[in-house]
């Protein structure tokens, strides 16, 4: 077993069995919380312009919870798969815990998504009820729906969630609510897609549960204290271990879109002990004028995840918050969490880490050639084992041996490397590795060098085909506001800190970096653009404080 100070001689964790996996489900735990704390709120809901608060105790949140599971049972039977297609709101997260009782899949599904994209997760995971808002950020969703509903065989209810009342109350008073497996499937999460089609993500209930309450003790959160959720309920980090962490805490969740303003508003009044947010919300609420005027001073953690967040930023945000800014790391294929920093951890290790494993997770660094384990401090993919890794991908068997090899790794398709203690540092993506001229390249490596330029906001590097090294290393940068800086600055800046091979041949600025809903850019957006340009290096969206680059 490993123990506090115990030094590793090769890059592998073996798992810390100091503390058991639960055999829990999303609605056992629920119900858990119900009669260890009945009366204790247990969810507030708020939207920018709500004058009042809606709140929830736990045994409220059951009482609803178990009505929604009867509902859903006079429609569909257990085994099924139902679509959530919608932005936070408290009835996403009783359907959630609905479809859990009921023994039923809940496939979590982007709003934003277009009817192209929706089409082909609701014809992939044959799901038969659709849940969905009438519009999302001024775009009606119920008229895409129908559009493509002829495609839908599968699909025989769509439930708008302003009718959710009187969809709760439809069910009779007789409905016995099944028995559900902690190893059965409580959700379908959706691959990005940025390499081909997304992929649905089986998540179990004993992994999704389990994730959350242990990543929760490894954070130092206490009992009863309260959590502050903007994330994204259709993400592992929204649905998963904010809402399934607090639960099994008996602390309060209180549950928003994000919204820098409301999210300071929300901290202030109600007192939240830990925040969980990506490094962009992270530093959109330090930019927002309300930040210095507000009273932050209940949050101890910060919780972070989902994208390699700037050391820099790790110190800003501690001293801002008056908080302990903890990172951690996952992926949707291991229920969202695998690693994190713990409150006693040294400055270096929460600022450039990722931190150790969670209990229970065996990790390893393997050469992606030879499939050894490498030598500490050496980069190569990250490989993870344990109760919460997949059941696969939705009915893509060649897929899934892929990416779970037959011993039982989980691929995840990251490179990193790891230290003497375990700590993890988190050097890329795998596709991510540019290959010049024989040489191996980690864009993270030279994308710290250029973050490191007081005028950069965001880069992001990436390969681009080159007919005679095979790869050309191409740096996309976003300038902070009212900043300036040239090519010839920052490449100097790189050819000062890099071997020469590394220092990339071509640059690019770009007024804002796409990125997904979580704030992960996404580079092959980038690259995609880039290849579509015939000529050298160019601005797609001039800054006006760019000169002559």
């Amino acid at each position: 077993m490993i123990t506090e100070g115990s030094r590793l001689l090769e890059a592998y964790w073996p798992a810390d069995t100091s503390q058991p996996v639960m055999e829990t489900t999303v609605g056992g735990v629920l119900q858990a919380a119900a009669e260890a704390a009945p009366d204790r709120t247990g969810l507030i809901f708020a939207q920018p312009g709500d004058p009042v608060r809606r709140r929830w105790t736990f045994a409220e949140l059951l009482t609803e919870s178990e009505r929604a599971a009867a509902a859903l049972l006079a429609r569909f039977d257990s085994g099924e798969r139902i679509a959530v297609w919608a932005p936070n709101c408290p009835e996403w997260l009783l359907l959630e815990f609905g479809a859990a009782l009921a023994g039923l899949t809940l496939v979590t599904v982007n709003p934003a998504l277009r009817p192209r994209e929706l089409l082909h997760v609701l014809a992939n995971s044959r799901a038969a009820g659709v849940f969905l808002v009438p519009e999302y950020r001024g775009a009606a969703l119920k008229a895409p729906l129908e559009q493509i509903r002829h495609q839908l065989p599968a699909l025989r209810h769509v439930v708008r969630l302003p009718e959710w009342r009187q969809f709760c109350s439809s069910a009779g008073a007789d409905v016995r609510l099944p028995a559900v497996s902690p190893s059965a499937i409580a959700q379908i999460q959706y691959t990005s897609g940025t390499t081909g089609l997304p992929k649905g993500v089986l998540l179990h209930h004993r992994g999704l549960t389990n994730a959350a309450r242990l990543w929760a003790h490894s954070l130092g959160v206490r009992p009863g204290e309260c959590w502050l959720n903007p994330n994204p309920l259709f993400h592992a980090s929204g649905s998963g271990f904010m809402t399934l962490g607090p639960l099994q805490l008996l602390g309060a969740q209180v549950l928003c879109s994000f919204d820098p303003g409301l999210v300071l508003d929300l901290t202030e009044t109600e007192r939240p002990a830990v925040i969980g947010a990506a490094g962009t919300m992270v530093e959109l609420l330090a930019q927002h004028p309300d930040f210095g005027r507000r009273d932050l001073s209940s949050v101890r953690l910060l919780a972070a995840g989902g994208m390699p967040v700037p050391a820099s930023l790790v110190r800003r945000a501690e001293s801002g918050f008056g908080a302990r800014f903890q990172i951690s790391y996952g992926q949707t294929e291991a229920c969202g969490l695998t690693h994190t920093v713990r409150p006693g951890d040294p400055p270096e290790v929460r600022a450039d880490t990722v931190g150790r494993p969670l209990p229970q997770a065996e990790v390893r660094i393997a050469d992606p050639v030879s499939g050894r384990t490498q030598a500490l401090g050496a980069i190569g993919e990250v490989l993870v084992r344990g109760y919460q890794v997949m059941a696969g991908y939705f009915e893509l068997p060649e897929a899934t041996a892929a990416a779970i090899d037959a011993a039982g790794w989980l691929h995840t398709g990251d490179l990193g490397s790891m230290d003497a203690h375990g700590n993890l540092q988190i050097e890329g993506r795998l596709k991510e590795m540019i290959i010049r001229g024989g040489e191996n390249i980690y864009p993270r490596e030279i994308e710290d060098v250029i973050a490191s330029h007081p005028a950069v906001a965001a880069v992001a590097v990436i390969g681009l085909p080159d007919p005679v090294f095979g790869e050309q290393v191409a740096a996309c940068i976003q300038l902070a506001p009212g900043a300036s800086a040239d090519t010839a600055g920052l490449r100097a800046l790189c050819e000062q800190n890099l071997a020469r091979f590394k220092v990339p041949v071509r640059w690019d600025f770009v007024a804002q970096m796409p990125r997904t809903p979580v704030g992960k850019i996404q580079k092959f957006q980038l690259q995609r653009e880039l290849l579509e340009t015939e000529q050298g290096p160019t601005s797609r969206h001039p800054p006006a404080n760019v000169p002559g680059h």
